[in-house]
């Protein structure tokens, strides 16, 4: 039944013509209203989706954070380094339930308050419900961020030093640097109305308060650690002339850890936009997608073909490193994820491309060093974080930062100079938040790692060590070399195929 229908039965088009107006007018402002309600229901909706779908995404990086640290160390630790990184979901997120999320995001307003270091509402999320699927993509970043370090720390760390490492970091020390750049009372935030010297620091997704974070961790861990023995010292604690080659034991689980890696990226960073329901939306978050792929993929030929030529000059020989191509590759992707949506295509390509080199040389400080890292996290995080930090304050563009941020007064320093200023801010706060991060998280894990080695709870013993984690801890080893073929079956076999070359076949059957 139409408008016109059912005003007309109250009111006469002859005698009451003006009720008649009134009344459709009335009716069309109404089902105006409904309407939009039902668009905004519809696109709340589909926010929601988004975000659990990118979280999904985000979770999965657990899968690739696995397969990459099981196979970066030897086979006599992979079951203790796949539990560990179940452990990271488990325990990390009871912890990021109990006060993870409170102290980052607890108690924030719409950013007219005043600046707080941490959150101090929402503990077990019982102060009035946040959006639950915001919960649970912040719950998947963290959990993402206490698996950067078990690699580092692998095949010496005892296990309840790591689970009792896992649900600090992700309980305390990551909130406050979460808080500190995405809370609208973070000090660095540029959602805030007065951010830090006008401009506030650009991340979007996390080069510094997640991977820097988990890069400074894994580095305060290694140096108090201390190596794996055989790396740069014999059992007896006597210093190697060279180095001790310890080789991963599968080359695959690596390549399928960074594959699966660099999907989850794909929530990681586009998800990061929060919102998919406007044109403008819809627009950042490809923009993030395209650039986290250009980022990658400059890493990776970065630095294979890097250590390439390097390895030309010293040796006369081409080969082409796989290992350093997947880091380069991850390097990349933490190095873009800061400025994904306020950089170009192009300037992705660079930061990848500058990205693949730092990682290479970072590799090499570490073992000049004598620093062990198993997976070379310490390069990709932190160093990749760094830069990746570093690199928002030089390319972001005016018309990008103005699209996802609301705001081009402070732009990326290469930009500034085209205006004629100069202007440093940008780039000075993103100096300022990597000096943050640095010093929190640096002074307050290394701490951390101190007491725990004080009270003899860091490091496994040595014959723990020389046997392996899997069959000292875990039950048994993680690969059953008892379905292997006995060495006499073997010899009998051949020596029968031997036999039926010269006499044909003893057995009197032919294949």
């Amino acid at each position: 039944m139409t408008t016109y229908s059912v005003c007309s039965e109250a009111f006469d088009v002859e005698t009451d013509l003006n009720g008649l107006l009134e009344c459709i007018a009335d009716s069309n402002h109404e089902t105006r209203s409904l309407q939009a309600d039902y668009v905004n229901d519809l696109a709340a909706g589909v926010d929601a989706f988004f975000l659990l779908f990118a979280g999904a995404l985000v979770y999965f990086m657990q899968t690739g954070f696995a397969m990459l640290c099981a196979g970066s160390i030897r086979s006599k630790n992979v079951r203790n380094v796949l539990l560990w990184n179940l452990l990271d979901s488990c325990g990390g997120g009871l912890a990021f339930w109990a006060v993870g999320w409170a102290f980052a995001y607890g108690g924030q307003d719409d950013g007219s308050g005043p600046k707080t270091f941490i959150g101090n509402t929402d503990f077990f999320l019982m102060n009035g419900l946040p959006r639950m699927e915001e919960w649970f993509f912040q719950f998947a970043f963290a959990c993402a961020l206490s698996s950067i370090v078990a690699g580092t720390v692998a095949e010496r760390c005892k296990m309840t030093a790591y689970l009792f490492y896992s649900s600090f970091l992700v309980g305390f020390v990551y909130p406050v640097a979460a808080h500190a750049f995405w809370s609208t009372n973070g000090f660095l935030s540029n959602t805030t109305s007065q951010p830090l010297f006008g401009s506030g620091a650009i991340d979007l997704a996390g080069s510094g308060p997640v991977h820097m974070v988990g890069g400074v961790t894994a580095l305060v861990a290694a140096i108090i650690l201390g190596p794996r023995i055989g790396r740069f010292y014999d059992d007896e604690g006597n210093a190697l002339e060279e180095p001790g080659e310890i080789p991963p034991h599968s080359v695959t689980l690596q390549f399928l850890g960074t594959f699966a890696l660099w999907f989850g990226w794909y929530g990681f960073n586009p998800g990061s936009v929060l919102k998919i329901s406007s044109g403008n939306a819809g627009q950042i978050a490809a923009l993030a997608a395209v650039n986290t792929t250009l980022g990658a993929c400059a890493g990776a030929v970065s630095a294979m073909f890097t250590s390439t030529i390097v390895e030309r000059r010293q040796t006369g020989e081409w080969t082409y490193d796989p290992v350093y191509t997947c880091n380069g590759c991850l390097t990349g992707l933490v190095a873009i994820t800061a400025g994904c949506a306020t950089v170009e295509p192009w300037a992705a390509v660079v930061i990848g491309i500058v990205a693949g080199w730092l990682y290479l040389l970072g590799s090499h400080i570490l073992i000049k060093l004598r620093i062990d890292d198993a997976v070379d996290a310490i390069p990709v995080h932190m160093v990749g974080g760094a830069w990746g930090v570093i690199s928002t304050g030089l390319f972001t563009t005016a018309e990008l930062r103005k699209l996802a941020f609301g705001s081009d007064d402070h732009i990326g320093w290469f930009y500034e100079w085209g205006r004629g200023s100069g202007n440093f801010t940008l780039l000075g706060v993103q100096l300022i938040a990597i000096l943050f991060i640095v010093g929190w998280t640096g002074v307050v894990m290394g701490i951390y790692f101190l007491i725990m080695k004080k009270l003899g709870m860091l490091r496994m013993d040595k014959i723990e060590e020389l046997v392996g984690m899997d069959i000292s801890r875990h039950k048994g080893a993680a690969y059953n070399e008892n379905d292997n073929p006995r060495k006499e079956d073997i010899e009998e076999l051949m020596s029968s195929r031997h036999g039926s070359k010269h006499g044909g076949s003893q057995s009197g059957k032919t294949p």
